[in-house]
């Protein structure tokens, strides 16, 4: 196995067979290799048997350390890999964060946590407040074929390329073939929602149905997760590549999936609690239900295999009614009305594309928003308007609109200078929104001049751009009201005039 010349110290925190995987690997490769796990029952096996119980015939090279001590795998390391299961992702993160300092940190855990609605190294960072970047690895990559040296490709993913190019260098062997990708976001919602798809794909075999409804099931299932990547501004790339589809195709088919193989059980008949107990290991996709449906909620996008899947799963819901139901949906065109799915058509994401945002309620649609928006759309090459919600409105601005957000948001995407449209649902979004989006350039009516100078700490430029003088919508619906009541006061007088009694 070919490696490079510079020896690395690095930490594996996770000793589960993709952190087994990766450790024998690196360590084959002349790298250093601590393995930590809390359990010690697992570092005393690992270290006396030299394998692991779900890799069998797998040796494990002596070079390799086990520890229990979470100091010890963190500390004068090069390199920290997160392999532990999602849900425990943010405790370990806790308890590692005394001992990080400079460290390069991988994130090869897959899914979203509830509620935050943060990817794993989002999770990461969230707890450790470390400066540095860090690294998604992710793709088609089952660590029963990593542990046997067979070819594989993955992708690193970090905004910092210099960053994701370092953790090239230093996994990239003649097994192990890594590329790089500055979409974070993207490669870790793929990594984390194609588990579900895997565990659809499972109960139609389970059911008995064939390859045809495989293919669709990844097909349709990789469109769902496209929606919503482009709806949350990820890069459109990142869905066709090995993330992507790659890493959907081979969970969704392999015998080594235990998503796959968990879905094929509850195919069969078998109760879900059982299903996953039989696996024996943590079944990513049911834990990544409940947040990508919130995920879809709150950027109006339409995933119904995903929301099948969790009438099965959550919902213990009969399999064969799902499909019926399913088959009998409404008719759709793959590649028409584009904005019916969820998103509108431009909504894609470039490299060295510059990104404009502007916020606002956009009730009873003017040429002053018009101007407005022709104006911010000049500033970069992509916009997004983030519209408040119905909820938001109410319960915050104690403003009711005279349409619905469905239907101002029908308005605005069919305007030409909008890119996309997604909902404001608080105050507090916007720092989130420069981030998320990676937003170059903010812009608002010169009405709030100063208020949202806090947003260039985020690194953006913010910009007031002076508003139509002759309209805005208040006074639309203030000279709308007068010209109602001076017609009602008219008709009121004219009826005492025209009255014979009178």
């Amino acid at each position: 196995m070919e490696h490079n010349n510079v020896r690395r110290k690095i930490g594996i925190l996770g000793a589960g067979t993709w952190g087994i995987a990766l450790a024998r690997m690196l360590a084959n490769c002349g790298h250093y290799v601590m393995v930590w796990s809390a359990l010690n029952d697992e570092i005393e096996q690992l270290s006396r048997c030299r394998e692991h119980k779900n890799l069998p015939g797998v040796r494990i090279p002596e070079a390799i350390q086990f520890t229990n001590s979470i100091q010890e795998a963190c500390i004068s390391r090069d390199v920290l890999v997160f392999a532990v299961p999602s849900p425990i992702i943010r405790s370990t993160a806790q308890m590692a964060k005394p001992y990080i300092d400079k460290q390069i940190i991988v994130n090869v855990a897959k899914g979203i946590e509830q509620d935050t609605l943060y990817t794993m190294t989002q999770v990461i960072s969230s707890e450790i407040h470390h400066r540095t970047p860090l690294v998604a690895l992710s793709g088609p990559t089952h660590a029963e074929e990593v542990s046997k040296d067979l070819p594989t490709t993955i992708v690193a993913a970090c905004e910092d390329i210099s960053v994701a190019e370092a953790v090239q260098d230093i996994f990239m062997n003649s097994c192990l073939r890594v590329y790089t990708n500055p979409d974070v976001q993207g490669v870790e919602l793929c990594g984390a929602t194609k588990n579900i798809i895997a565990l659809a794909a499972g109960i139609a075999t389970g059911l008995g149905y064939g390859d045809n409804t495989r293919a669709a099931l990844i097909t349709r299932g990789m469109a769902e997760i496209t929606r919503l990547g482009k709806a949350m501004g990820c890069y459109e790339q990142t869905f066709s590549g090995l993330a992507g589809i790659g890493d959907l195709i081979v969970t969704a088919t392999s015998s080594h999936s235990r998503n796959n193989r968990c879905g094929e059980l509850i195919g069969k008949g078998i109760p879900v609690d059982q299903a996953i107990k039989q696996i024996g290991m943590v079944v990513e996709g049911v834990n990544a239900l409940p947040a990508t449906l919130q995920l879809a909620k709150r950027y109006y996008v339409t995933m119904p295999i995903t929301e099948a899947v969790n009438e099965i799963i959550n919902g213990n819901r009969n399999p064969k009614d799902i499909v019926a139901e399913m088959m009998s949906r409404g008719k759709r065109s793959e590649v028409g009305n584009w904005v019916d799915y969820g998103y509108a058509l431009p909504s894609r994401k470039d490299v060295g594309m510059k990104r404009v945002i502007t916020y606002g309620t956009y009730d009873l649609l003017h040429y002053g928003h018009i101007n407005l928006l022709q104006r911010a759309k000049a500033l970069g090459d992509y916009l997004i308007v983030v519209l408040s919600s119905d909820e938001f409105n109410w319960n915050e601005k104690h403003k009711k609109t005279y349409f619905t957000y469905e239907q101002r948001k029908k308005l605005l995407e069919s305007i030409r200078y909008v890119d996309l449209v997604i909902p404001e649902e608080n105050w507090q979004q916007k720092r989130t929104d420069m981030h998320e989006y990676h937003v170059d350039t903010f812009v608002m009516g010169d009405d709030w001049k100063g208020k949202f100078d806090f947003l260039k700490e985020e690194g953006v430029e913010v910009v007031y751009l002076p508003r139509t003088p002759e309209i805005s919508s208040s006074q639309i619906k203030h000279d709308l009201y007068d010209a109602a009541s001076v017609a009602k006061s008219q008709t009121n007088h004219d009826d005492i005039n025209t009255d014979p009694g009178k």
